[in-house]
């Protein structure tokens, strides 16, 4: 094993890392909220969203009989789950959670959440891929994130 590497898990073990990294990211919420939330939507959120957007417009054209309607339901059945499940995952990852606290937390917290999701998102989600321009729907979709956030933030408390 490379000395930095067994230095590594010598010093903070395989787990505090994810810890660290979660402080580390609530420390720069609080100093920075703004900038953190930005930073957070351009590398995670921003290109998630921006490629579904742009499949969704590949798979189901303008001309397509009800494409909004199908948008809607393919936004609604596909991404949503993923993407919330998703979020399951790398907030367990970051609070150095083992799979079984994974588990745990998808079956108590997973359905309601889905159910919070499509009451909030799915007007939202009807206006974005029907009204929204293809350019903008990242942005108007981040904007309503960020009360979701806050919504998905509260469960764990």
């Amino acid at each position: 094993m490379a000395p930095a590497a067994s230095m590594l898990r010598a010093e903070a073990g395989l787990g505090a890392l994810p810890r660290r990294a979660l402080a580390q990211y609530l420390r720069l919420l609080r100093l920075y909220p703004v900038l953190t939330k930005a930073a957070t939507s351009f590398f995670f959120t921003g290109p998630l969203s921006h490629y579904f957007y742009l499949f969704l417009e590949r798979w189901v054209p303008p001309e397509v009989p009800l494409a909004g309607v199908l948008k809607l339901l393919l936004d609604r059945v596909l991404f949503a789950p993923a993407f919330l499940l998703l979020f399951f995952v790398i907030m367990n990852f970051l609070e150095g959670r083992d799979a079984a606290a994974l588990a745990a937390r998808v079956r108590s917290g997973f359905w309601p959440a889905l159910q919070m999701n499509w009451r909030v998102w799915t007007p939202v989600q009807f206006i974005n891929v029907n009204y929204v321009p293809l350019q903008f729907r990242v942005l108007f979709a981040n904007m309503v994130a960020l009360f979701w956030y806050a919504y998905l933030a509260s469960l764990g408390k």
